[in-house]
C-alpha cells in the first residue's frame, strides 16, 4: 500500500498540488493532508483512490529493490 511521502513525492513530479488531487481522488483536502503528514489511518480504498489519481497522472509507485517505497515518472512509450 502507499504512504504519505510516496503521495507528496508523486505530486511534486508531476506539479499537483494537494487541492488538485484531492478533486481528482475524490477525497476532502484535509484528509489527504492527514494521509500525506502520516497522522491518520486511512481506508484501503481512500489510498487506491489516490493512487489511481496519480497513476492517471503519469506516477509509478514502486519498491526500490527492496529499499523502500518509492516513485517516479512513468515512460512516455509505457
Amino acid at each position: 500500500m502507499i504512504i504519505g511521502p510516496q503521495i507528496r513525492a508523486g505530486r511534486a513530479l508531476i506539479g499537483m498540488k494537494q487541492a488538485e488531487l484531492a478533486v481528482a481522488a475524490d477525497v476532502s483536502l484535509a484528509t489527504l493532508n492527514n494521509i500525506e503528514r502520516g497522522v491518520s489511518d486511512p481506508k484501503a480504498s481512500t489510498l487506491q483512490a489516490i493512487k489511481r489519481a496519480l497513476e492517471q497522472s503519469g506516477v509509478l509507485f514502486i519498491d526500490q529493490n527492496g529499499h523502500g517505497p518509492g516513485v517516479r515518472l512513468r515512460d512516455r512509450t509505457e
